[in-house]
């Protein structure tokens, strides 16, 4: 028995619907789903009738909730009883980031310790997911728009990105960075193959070809200092390139570009006094920052 998958079974009995739940659990409407059907898999019967309305449980589903309620009971009651003692607000909290967010974070954290002088912070920038599940870290504010399913988390917001380039390039290139401008008139530069994942590295492939390819950076930080370098043109996070006085944006924020920025914890971790407060205080913080655009989804 998992007992993970019965809590996102009474998640859902409670609320009678899986956006509610998902909202209650801090997951996605997608992990909700899909942790009802290996439930209902694992034990062969169907425990939720679905209507455009919403869930209504089925005879077998409310037998289960009824054989469940004392052992949630049971396990809340741990929870309060253990919870007074993590409510010192001492010790350690491993946070994770990526350097494109190093600078917005920092000062939340400030915050955050003037609030809180007993907890002590480690940071640890690394732009790739460090493994939670092993506690390599507890909290991870990182962009992703596919964040692992098993981490639970909220949703910052919304990062940007646009075409650059430093007004030293246009004035010395053929492209003046007019309106409806050829983008082969550029020469770029390139997220390099430890980048080619991302987005922007798409966007080139399937805009510029390969001999307009003026240099490959391994780091988003790093294209922002090519651009304004004069080396080409660059897609650049806004957060980071609308800081510099030397770059012009050369068109609107694609749409298609945009990255979401969770603040995520593994689920063990979630109701530990001092990373919820963290994770809220953070969420706070930073998901009114200017340089968030509000996700769709709230």
């Amino acid at each position: 028995m998992d007992w993970d998958d019965y809590q996102y079974f009474l998640a859902v009995a409670g609320s009678g619907s899986v956006s509610a739940a998902a909202r209650r659990l801090g997951q996605s409407h997608s992990t909700v789903l899909r942790r009802l059907d290996k439930l209902e898999t694992a034990l062969d019967v169907r425990l939720f009738e679905r209507f455009q309305t919403g869930y209504v449980l089925t005879t077998n589903g409310e037998e289960l909730r009824e054989l469940l309620a004392p052992i949630d009971e049971g396990m809340q009651e741990i929870e309060r009883k253990l919870s007074g003692q993590d409510a010192a607000l001492h010790g350690t909290i491993r946070v994770t980031t990526t350097d494109t967010l190093m600078d917005l974070l920092l000062p939340a954290l400030a915050d955050f310790r003037t609030t809180y002088p007993g907890i002590r912070l480690q940071v640890t920038v690394n732009n790739s997911f460090l493994n939670l599940s092993r506690r390599d870290a507890d909290v991870a504010v990182r962009p992703s728009n596919t964040p692992p399913d098993h981490l639970v988390g909220r949703k910052l917001g919304v990062l940007r990105t646009a075409p650059y380039a430093a007004h030293a390039y246009l004035r010395g290139s053929a492209a003046d960075g007019s309106p409806g401008h050829d983008w082969t008139r550029y020469d770029w530069v390139a997220p390099d193959e430890s980048l080619a994942h991302l987005r922007q590295a798409r966007w080139l492939r399937e805009h510029v070809p390969a001999e307009r390819h003026a240099a490959s950076v391994d780091s988003l930080l790093g294209m922002v200092a090519a651009v304004e370098a004069g080396l080409g043109a660059g897609m650049l996070l806004c957060l980071l390139a609308d800081a510099k006085p030397a770059l012009v944006r050369l068109a609107d924020p694609d749409p298609a570009l945009d990255t979401d920025v969770w603040i995520l914890t593994h689920p063990d971790l979630r109701r530990v006094n001092r990373i919820r407060l963290f994770t809220a205080f953070l969420f706070d913080r930073l998901s009114r920052h200017a340089a968030f655009t509000p996700s769709a989804g709230g």
